[in-house]
């Protein structure tokens, strides 16, 4: 019980240092469903891994997607990644790092994560994105 309330602590605890770091949701935090062949989008444990570690350094956590906020917000909870923001991804000269799938320019420093299986098209599952979200919602 300790060391869960520690960690929430040092969680929301920011350090002078503290950055704001944006993460991407499709092809950076999940895995689409039409990249690894399965029926549905699964989390990048990977990614995951180095936004928790930011976290856990007292860092501003920011989600983001071009699906939309409601997108971002969506995955950001199936995903456990609380506490985080969540707005609009566009360049915003107050992000300071900012992990996508694709070339960008939206902070002071972009890196680009490695897509998995970036031959297949995205194309038809990102137009049916939203609807297959809702029913594995249910």
């Amino acid at each position: 019980m300790e060391l869960k309330s520690n960690l929430q602590s040092n969680l929301l605890r920011k350090n002078s240092n503290s950055m704001k770091i944006a993460f991407d949701i499709d092809d950076t935090l999940i895995i689409p469903s039409v990249a690894t062949g399965l029926d549905i989008d699964t989390p990048n444990y990977e990614t995951i891994a180095i936004y928790k570690w930011f976290q856990l350094q007292g860092h501003t956590m920011i989600l983001w997607s071009g699906s939309g906020i409601d997108w971002a917000r969506t995955w950001g909870e199936k995903l456990g990644l609380a506490p985080f923001e969540v707005i609009q991804k566009e360049k915003n000269g107050k992000i300071d790092i900012a992990f996508d799938d694709c070339d960008v320019d939206l902070a002071k420093i972009n890196i680009k994560v490695k897509r998995l299986n970036n031959s297949i098209s995205r194309k038809e599952w990102n137009k049916n994105k939203n609807e297959n979200a809702k029913t594995t919602r249910n």
